[in-house]
């Protein structure tokens, strides 16, 4: 599931939401996105378990999700992922393209 927080939540609500989900036996993942602040959860709880992570101060809405790979769906970050190598922005919205060698390859191959 994903803990959306609201943008204007402090670090004091965000850490308190976190500790909640340690407490509830979740493994957590803060994600910081562009358009919202939200804390990915692994476990295995019903939803009715959770009445009152929802009623906590910074807590937008508590999405569960069904979907494999739920930390890098677009549910838990809807921002494009991207990395800089060097002067090079890896994702986005440009394509990039990384070549080189195989490994069984040599130089005149």
């Amino acid at each position: 599931m994903v803990v959306v927080m609201e943008m204007t939540s402090s670090i004091q609500q965000i850490e308190a939401v976190n500790a909640m989900l340690d407490q509830l036996g979740f493994q957590t993942q803060l994600i910081r996105g562009v358009k919202r602040i939200v804390i990915g959860a692994g476990g295995d709880r019903p939803v009715s378990d959770l009445q009152d992570l929802q009623l906590m101060s910074g807590v937008e809405k508590i999405v569960p999700i069904m979907k494999p790979y739920k930390l890098v769906s677009r549910e838990a970050k809807e921002d494009d992922t991207t990395i800089k190598v060097g002067t090079v922005v890896v994702g986005g919205a440009d394509l990039t393209i990384i070549a080189g060698p195989c490994a069984v390859e040599n130089r005149p191959q």
